[in-house]
């Protein structure tokens, strides 16, 4: 199969790959510096930034950045972004993920636009604002959505207030790490899954110019990629798999421990965000599971939904600060995110990112793609 370009706005990348943003700490400037230089997109998370130069920050006695101008540094993600494109050497381009649901998401947008991020990527919650917070800047922007409908609403509003379109949009399903865009029982629905939410998303796209999809949200191997570009996606956003590399900016005991999942080990949580979470059942996640209440107070404000810790209070823990703990390699306290695949990442163990990216594009054996095979048959022979 001969690999298309992906071209999102005026950016175009020669691997039709998009690695997708993760917070806190996970895609900061080596991993998307990295993916880019092989000619992909790398994408930094935008969330918690202060933890990665706690230098640059005003932290309390157990060192949590205080406020979000100082959870979600400006000085921090322009120092990652200029060195994810230095490490970049000028090839690929280099992403942004802001969750529209932090506290101070306008500023942090400009914020992003002005370190001279190539294009910003956003979802948990509509950006129907977006393209306001980055007025004068040339810069792709596209929203993430979970169906037509949403992407509907948004093309609309962008259109009748702003005059412009996305540039691409990612259709993300309920397989993902992290947020989901569902409602919990709705996450498992047939309808809802990533295969059966690509048409009537397309169809949309369509109708409003041929605006680019990207998949995400369960895609895994070579013969998914090549499946959704088949039937007409632009590109495919992937995250987990990017977690098992040496780039990766997350501490060894992270890719240690999603190299050695089983698939129970996965599961979906109630966060204070008010999304689904996806994460890896550790010491923390059974504790909360068997009734504690780990919530320490709010103190870096990080989302809005979250109501200053309310939310927090009520499902037992801080969002920021259990990701904050895993960024710091603390196993025992931390919260650690995987898609709902994660559990093959066994298979593949650590490898580096031009490894990776070879076996996504079947240039590489990818010893995930059997066990991959033998699931599904099972499954399909259950039903």
């Amino acid at each position: 199969m001969e690999i298309p370009k992906l071209k999102i706005g005026k950016v175009e990348v020669d691997i039709p790959i998009i690695q997708g943003g993760m917070g806190v700490g996970i895609s900061w400037e080596r991993l998307a510096g990295s993916v880019a230089r092989e000619g992909a997109v790398g994408v930094v998370s935008a969330v918690g930034t202060g933890y990665r130069y706690p230098e640059l920050v005003k932290r309390d006695k157990y060192g949590r950045p205080i406020g979000s101008v100082n959870a979600h540094s400006k000085e921090a993600l322009t120092r990652i972004i200029q060195e994810a494109k230095r490490i970049s050497e000028g090839r690929g381009a280099i992403g942004v993920n802001i969750l529209a649901a932090i506290t101070d998401y306008d500023r942090v947008a400009r914020d992003a636009a002005e370190a001279g991020a190539d294009l910003i990527i956003s979802g948990a919650g509509l950006p129907l604002k977006l393209p306001k917070h980055v007025e004068g800047f040339d810069i792709a922007l596209v929203p993430i959505v979970s169906s037509a409908r949403a992407m509907n609403l948004i093309c609309r509003t962008w259109e009748k207030r702003y005059k412009r379109l996305p540039d691409a949009v990612v259709l993300e399903g309920p397989k993902s790490g992290g947020h989901q865009g569902f409602k919990y029982d709705d996450c498992f629905k047939p309808e809802n899954q990533l295969e059966n939410l690509f048409g009537e998303v397309y169809e949309e796209a369509s109708k409003w110019g041929n605006i680019p999809v990207v998949v995400a949200g369960g895609v895994w191997g070579y013969p998914d990629i090549k499946m959704f570009l088949d039937w007409g996606a632009a590109g495919v956003q992937m995250a987990t798999r990017f977690v098992a590399t040496h780039e990766c900016d997350a501490p060894q005991i992270y890719k240690e421990l999603i190299t050695n999942l089983e698939e129970e080990d996965i599961m979906l949580f109630k966060s204070p965000v008010g999304y689904p979470l996806r994460v890896i059942k550790t010491p923390f996640i059974e504790r909360l599971l068997s009734g504690y209440n780990g919530w320490k107070g709010c103190v870096s404000h990080c989302v809005t939904p979250c109501n200053k810790g309310e939310e927090a209070k009520k499902v037992g823990f801080c969002i920021a600060d259990r990701l904050g703990a895993a960024w710091l390699g603390d196993y025992e306290e931390g919260v650690f995110i995987s898609g709902a695949n994660g559990h093959l990442l066994k298979y593949q163990g650590i490898v580096s990112v031009k490894e990776l990216i070879e076996m996504l594009l079947g240039k590489r054996h990818d010893p995930t793609l059997d066990k991959v095979m033998e699931e599904r048959e099972a499954k399909a022979l259950s039903l």
